[in-house]
C-alpha cells in the first residue's frame, strides 16, 4: 500500500523501530536549467523534489517537498528527521539504488550519510549475467532488473511526467505516488533477493556489497558532487597552442606524402594503404584482426626500421608520432576536459566507477583523470590544469608500493617481507637481484648507471610479479621508458628474480593452479575474477588469463584497502575537508591551508589502517604529498617532523 504523506508525525509512525529502510529521491532542475537535458541528475543544478521510504514489502510512503502544486511537507524539517533518524543513525540500514545519487543530493544539503548503508545497484554489478561477466551500469537499473528478477514492470518516468519535470505534477496522483514509493520498495524488495542469492551461493559478496562497495558508493557522492576546480584559462590557452603545432603538423607531413587523409591520429585506411602499398613498407604489428595496424607502436617500429633501411622516411615517423600525441593530448585532455566544465560550477565532476573494472579498481568517465600523465607533455603538464580553491591546497595520499606489499604478504617470501619489516629499498633490492650487483652498488645515487639501473629493475619487477614473458618486458622498456634491452637480457633479468624469489614464484604457479580448476581469481577478501580462457587451447588467450589471475589478487586486494579506507573516512571527515578523486592508489582531498596537517593526519591514519584479513603483518604506509595544482604536488614531511616545523 503506497501512500502521499506530508505530516513528519505519520512518517515517523510508519517507519517506527523498522531499522532497515529502503530509500528513494525525486529531483526536479532549478528554473535555470529547466530546458537543459539531464539537468534534474545534477545536485547542483537540481534539487529533492521528494523523498519516498519503504519498510516492508508492498508498502511505502511519498514525501513530497518541492512540488509547484498540491500539499508539500516542510523541506528543513523532514531533511532535520532523515537526517537524525535515518541518514546519521548508526543503528539504521539505508538501502538505495544507486547510492552515489542519493549521496550527493542530500551531501548538498550538508548532509554526509553515514549509518550502514545497501546498495542494490552495487549487488545487481556483483551479480553474474551468463557465467563469467559483471553486470555493467547500464543493465543494472532498477526498471531494467525488477522485470528480470521480481517479474513485475515499474512505471516509466516517460510515462507518469508526460514530459513535465516531476516538481509540476500533483504529488497526491495516484500514479504519482505509485511511481515514487514504487522505486524504494522495489529497491527492498531486491535487497532481500540479493542478500538470499549471496547467502546461499556466495556469502563473501554479502560482506563485499555491505562492508566494502556500498560506503564507496557514498563516498563516491561526495566526490562527484565536490567536483575539480581548473585553470579553464590555461587550458584554452593550451587548446589554441595545440590548434596551432597540429596545424603545422600537418602541413609537414602534406609535403611528404602529399594529400593522403591521415585523419585525427594518422589511423586512416587511406594513410595505412599509403605506407604498406604505396611504400610498400613491411607490416610489424598487426591487429587482433590481423590488419596492418597504425597505432603508437606500429610506428616506432617502423621509424626504428626506417632508421635501418630507409632514413629518407624516419622524419615522417617522427611527425606522425608527436601529430598522434599532440591530437590526443588535445582531444583527452584540453578540449576533452573544457566540454566538462560544469556551468552551475565551474569545475569537472567526473564520474567515478568504483566496479568499472574487473579486478574492482575505480574506472572513470566525463571525463577520465585517472589516465593523465605525470611530467611535461610537449609543453603541457595536464596535471596543472587541476587546481585548488584560493586560500586551500590539494592533498594526495597514495599508497606506497601496495601492490608489491600485499604480494609479499600474500606469497610470504621472505626477501620482500624483510624489506618492508626493516623499512628496507625494495627497488635497490630489486636492481641488485636483477642485475647481480651488490645491494651498496644498486643504492649509490652517484653511480651513472643508477637511475638507468633502477628504472629496468622496476619494470621488471613488476612485469615478473604478473607473469610478463620476456619478449613483453623487452617490449615495456622500449615503450614506456625508452629503453632497448635484447631479448637475452629480459630473460636474464626476469630469471635472476624468479632465481632470488623462489617463495613467489610458488605462489605465482598455485595461484594459476588454482585459477585453472576453478576458472576463476579470487582476493582473500572474496571479490572473484572469472577467467573462461584460462584452460583455453589458445596460447595467447590462456597466458592473458594467467596473467589476469596474479594481477586481481594483489591490484583487486589493494583496490579493497582504498575502498575500506574511503569507509572509514566518512565517519571522521570534518566539513572543511573536500573528497575530490581517487588514481589507482591514492586519494586526492582540498583543504584549507591553516588544516593541511590536522587533515592529512585523519586521512593517513584512516588509510593505513590494518585491514580486515587474518594474519596480515606488513607495514601499509600512506605517503603525503601537498600542492596549489595537481601537477606541482611535493611530498610532505613525516607529520612528526612537521608537528616540530621541520618545513
Amino acid at each position: 500500500m503506497y501512500k502521499n504523506v506530508s505530516d513528519i508525525s505519520v512518517v515517523s509512525e510508519y517507519v517506527g523501530t523498522n531499522k532497515l529502510i529502503a530509500l528513494d529521491i525525486e529531483t526536479s532542475p532549478l528554473e535555470q536549467y529547466r530546458a537543459e537535458d539531464k539537468a534534474a541528475l545534477d545536485a547542483h543544478k537540481a534539487v529533492i523534489t521528494g523523498i519516498s521510504l519503504s519498510v516492508s514489502e508492498g508498502t511505502g510512503i511519498y514525501i513530497p517537498l518541492r512540488h509547484k502544486i498540491g500539499v508539500n511537507a516542510d523541506p528543513a524539517k523532514t531533511l532535520e528527521w532523515l537526517r537524525q533518524n535515518v541518514l546519521q543513525n548508526p543503528t539504521v540500514t539505508l538501502v538505495c539504488h544507486n547510492l552515489a545519487f542519493e549521496s550527493a543530493f542530500f551531501y548538498s544539503l550538508g548532509v554526509v550519510i553515514t549509518c550502514k548503508v545497501y546498495d542494490t545497484i552495487a549487488a545487481a554489478q556483483l551479480t553474474l549475467k551468463g557465467n563469467t561477466d559483471f553486470r555493467s551500469l547500464g543493465d543494472s537499473g532498477l526498471k531494467t532488473l525488477v522485470p528480470q528478477l521480481l517479474g513485475d514492470e515499474l512505471p516509466s518516468f516517460s510515462e507518469v511526467t508526460g514530459g513535465r519535470h516531476f516538481d509540476e505534477l500533483e504529488p497526491s496522483d495516484t500514479e504519482v505516488v505509485r511511481y515514487a514509493c514504487a522505486d524504494a520498495d522495489y529497491t527492498l524488495r531486491l535487497y532481500h533477493l540479493f542478500n538470499s542469492w549471496f547467502d546461499k551461493w556466495l556469502p563473501k559478496y554479502r560482506d563485499i556489497v555491505e562492508q566494502i562497495e556500498s560506503p564507496t558508493a557514498v563516498y563516491c557522492g561526495l566526490m562527484k558532487l565536490n567536483g575539480l576546480l581548473v585553470d579553464a584559462e590555461l587550458m584554452e590557452r593550451k587548446r589554441l597552442e595545440a590548434e596551432e603545432k597540429l596545424a603545422k603538423l600537418r602541413e609537414d607531413i602534406s609535403f611528404i606524402i602529399g594529400d593522403v587523409n591521415i585523419g585525427a591520429n594518422a589511423s586512416t585506411s587511406a594513410f595505412k594503404k599509403y605506407l604498406y602499398q604505396d611504400l610498400g613498407l613491411p607490416v610489424l604489428k598487426t591487429t587482433a584482426r590481423f590488419q596492418e595496424a597504425a597505432d603508437e607502436e606500429a610506428f616506432v617500429l617502423l621509424k626504428e626500421w626506417c632508421q635501418e633501411t630507409k632514413p629518407e622516411l624516419e622524419r615522417l615517423f617522427d611527425l606522425v608520432l608527436r601529430y598522434r600525441a599532440i591530437g590526443k593530448l588535445n582531444s583527452t585532455y584540453i578540449a576533452g576536459y573544457i566540454k566538462h566544465i560544469n556551468s552551475a560550477t565551474g569545475r569537472i565532476h567526473p564520474q567515478l566507477l568504483p566496479l568499472g573494472a574487473e579486478s574492482g579498481r575505480f574506472s572513470c568517465r566525463n571525463p577520465n583523470i585517472q589516465n593523465q600523465k605525470s611530467g611535461n607533455s610537449d609543453g603541457v603538464t595536464v596535471r596543472d590544469f587541476i587546481i585548488a580553491s584560493e586560500g586551500k591546497s590539494l592533498i594526495e595520499l597514495d599508497y606506497s608500493q601496495i601492490e608489491a606489499r600485499l604480494a609479499a604478504f600474500l606469497s610470504r617470501d621472505e626477501g620482500l617481507l624483510n624489506i618492508y619489516r626493516n623499512g628496507g629499498d625494495l627497488h635497490a633490492m630489486t636492481t641488485s637481484t636483477v642485475y647481480s650487483i651488490p645491494q651498496e652498488e644498486a643504492a649509490d645515487k652517484r653511480n651513472p648507471e643508477y637511475k638507468h639501473r633502477r628504472t629496468v629493475a622496476k619494470t621488471t619487477f613488476f612485469g615478473f610479479l604478473y607473469g610478463i614473458y620476456a619478449k613483453s618486458l623487452q617490449r615495456s622498456l622500449k615503450l614506456d621508458a625508452g629503453i632497448n634491452a635484447n631479448m637475452i637480457e629480459c630473460k636474464e633479468f626476469l630469471g635472476n628474480l624468479a632465481a632470488s624469489h623462489p617463495t613467489l614464484t610458488a605462489w605465482q604457479k598455485d595461484t594459476i593452479k588454482k585459477a585453472k580448476s576453478r576458472m576463476y581469481a579470487e582476493t582473500v577478501l572474496g571479490w572473484r575474477r572469472y577467467l573462461p580462457n584460462i584452460r583455453s587451447g589458445d596460447f595467447m588467450k590462456q597466458g592473458n588469463a594467467e596473467r589476469a589471475a596474479l594481477n586481481h589478487g594483489v591490484q583487486g586486494l589493494a583496490a579493497d584497502l582504498l575502498k575500506l579506507a574511503m569507509g572509514r573516512l566518512l565517519r571522521v571527515m570534518p566539513p572543511y575537508l573536500r573528497p575530490l578523486f581517487t588514481v589507482h592508489d591514492s586519494l586526492v582531498f582540498e583543504c584549507p591551508d591553516d588544516r593541511i596537517f590536522e587533515a592529512a593526519a585523519m586521512i593517513q591514519a584512516a588509510m593505513e589502517t590494518v585491514p580486515p584479513i587474518p594474519g596480515f603483518d606488513v607495514p601499509i604506509v600512506a605517503e603525503i604529498s601537498i600542492g596549489k595544482s595537481y601537477g606541482k604536488m611535493e611530498e610532505m614531511p613525516t607529520l612528526a617532523d612537521a608537528a616540530v616545523g621541520v618545513i
